[in-house]
């Protein structure tokens, strides 16, 4: 009997969904909320970077966004925003937005969720592709050079 209360109980913690806060403030009152007061919440580092000012590159695509931001209040779909600013921080007038950021090869999609706020985009995508050793050869070690050859 009580495993079924259990049960039950764990059913409906499950279901509840919870609301999305940054530092306590709901991603409405984010976007609502003046650059320079969002900043304040940040940590030392991204809020220095912003209360500093934008960059001429930062600065470009501030507009990009503001233009694609526009689109998605119309319910037009924007296109991907292709950018080499990997510095650029992550405000909540870009959640929702999809990113092609350059990693030094290509442009990785990143889709900008309310979790990332405050991180950077070049975070998101990755320089150095992770190593994937192959099974070792002949040449591989010293006492390799000494197997026979079938």
């Amino acid at each position: 009997m009580a495993s079924r209360r259990r049960i039950r109980k764990k059913k409906q913690v499950i279901s509840k969904k919870v609301e999305f806060r940054y530092r306590g403030y709901t991603l409405e009152e984010l976007q609502q909320m003046p650059l320079r007061e969002f900043a304040k919440l940040l940590p030392a580092r991204q809020r220095r970077s912003l209360l500093r000012g934008l960059t001429p590159q930062q600065k470009k695509l501030a507009m990009k966004i503001k233009r694609a931001r526009r689109l998605l209040n119309k319910g037009k779909e924007p296109r991907i925003i292709r950018t080499h600013c990997r510095d650029f921080i992550i405000t909540p007038d870009m959640v929702g937005l999809t990113f092609g950021v350059y990693n030094g090869k290509e442009f990785v999609e990143v889709k900008v969720t309310p979790e990332m706020i405050g991180h950077y985009l070049g975070e998101f995508s990755l320089t150095r592709k992770p190593v994937q050793h192959g099974a070792p050869g002949m040449g591989a070690t010293r006492s390799s050079m000494f197997v026979p050859i079938k």
